[in-house]
């Protein structure tokens, strides 16, 4: 721990925050795999495995939309602590004997683990701004990019680790092991991390949870359609695809999930090579409208394929990379803006109101994966990816193009 002690204390925050960020993000992929593979050997369908994640959706929109305001008045260290706690219960509530493992209990311990993922996510997101000086927007953006990048590729790896998990130490070890690892982690936290981080000066109403800032709300708008659009084919209509079309086993499906989300991760890390020029120039809103609209062409010919039964298997699988890919830049510099957005004083309120809006999207592109794959198929839910990719375009329009203003700041 000495090298730690030596390091400037920006650093040493940086790397707390993004440890435990790491952390909690390898036990939140494990434990949705986990629940998917349980379950599944129990008999239940896609679909009904799927409804089990609602309750995890749902407080995931309340916890962003309060949490911001919990941010700016306890301090981001104990929202980010809170939120390992959380995730340490929820994981304990699965521990219980089989026979108590019901449906509604665990659907309880998902919307417990879903306020604790947002908790975690919020804190960490709201911390880099905190910790970067507000005329270093490059650092600012490689930090953000570096932070959500690694987080979903630990997500995909998370997937590979709970199927590891539970051939190695079945449900129960499984779900002991990754609490003991995660409790050592809070521990560590709880004393390593800086107390008045992110702690707002001025003490908000709990009425300005909702953004004041057009930008914000413009990035906020165009970030749920961005979302919902991955997930109304991710979620539920992709993997049952390929179990059923392809015959796919869901050891297979799962490792492409896993592949598809890991290499989703690591482009996010190199977004700002990608959409920054040799000027040092970082993206604005006319950025994030053109990545935009290159998304959209996507899923639009992935689902024409589709409709002309043409080359169905390499295009769908080689398209879904490339819509990774670009996916991956849109929601890498999405995440810029809205660091860069943020006012300076309660910077959590910004942040957790934008991904209130990420959550959802995330529940609407559940809902209707599920809905729309039941009734009309894989190929519609790719036109509806198109159409939300091409409202989140048209949204962007309203984006600032200069996003270091000052009057940027919905709480300056």
């Amino acid at each position: 721990m000495k090298w730690l002690a030596q390091l400037a204390p920006e650093i040493r925050q940086y790397i707390v925050v993004t440890g435990n960020y790491w952390a909690f993000t390898l036990t939140d992929g494990a434990l949705r795999m986990l629940v998917v593979l349980y379950f599944y050997d129990l008999g239940y369908s896609p679909l009904e495995i799927a409804m089990l994640f609602i309750f995890y959706e749902i407080f995931g929109v309340i916890t962003n939309l309060v949490g911001g305001w919990l941010g700016a008045h306890l301090g981001l260290n104990k929202t980010m602590n809170i939120g390992l706690l959380l995730q340490i219960v929820a994981l304990a509530m699965l521990l219980v004997p089989i026979g108590l493992l019901t449906v509604p209990w665990v659907m309880a311990a998902q919307a417990l683990s879903g306020i604790a993922k947002d908790l975690n996510k919020m804190s960490a997101k709201s911390s880099i701004k905190m910790l970067v000086p507000s005329d270093a927007q490059s650092q600012l953006y490689q930090w953000v990019a570096i932070l959500t990048g690694s987080k979903n590729a630990l997500k995909g790896a998370g997937f590979f680790l709970g199927g590891v998990l539970l051939s190695m130490l079945d449900f129960r070890g499984a779900v002991t092991a990754m609490a003991i690892a995660l409790a050592v982690v809070w521990i560590f936290s709880l004393f390593t991390l800086k107390k008045d981080l992110g702690k707002a000066k001025s003490k908000p109403k709990f009425t300005e949870i909702f953004s004041k800032s057009g930008a914000i709300n413009y990035l906020s708008a165009a970030r749920m359609f961005l979302f919902g659009a991955r997930d109304v084919w991710f979620v539920v209509a992709l993997p049952v695809y390929l179990a059923g079309t392809f015959g796919w086993d869901h050891w297979t499906v799962g490792g492409f999930l896993a592949a598809w989300v890991i290499a989703y991760g690591i482009v996010q890390g190199f977004a700002p090579k990608l959409t920054s020029n040799r000027h040092g120039r970082v993206p604005d809103g006319r950025d994030a409208l053109g990545w935009a609209l290159l998304l959209a062409v996507t899923p639009i010919l992935i689902a024409v394929s589709l409709s002309l039964q043409w080359q169905v298997q390499p295009v769908l699988l080689g398209g879904l990379m490339v819509f990774g890919a670009l996916f991956a830049i849109n929601s890498s510099l999405h995440s810029y803006l809205i660091v860069s957005y943020a006012g300076d004083d309660g910077v959590s309120l910004d942040v957790g109101f934008y991904y209130m809006a990420n959550a959802m999207g995330r529940l609407i592109g559940t809902l209707l994966s599920g809905w729309v794959f039941q009734k009309y198929g894989l190929e519609m839910c790719l036109w509806i990816s198109g159409l939300f990719i091409g409202l989140a375009a048209l949204i962007s329009l309203g984006l600032p193009k200069h996003p270091t203003s000052k009057a940027l700041s919905g709480h300056a």
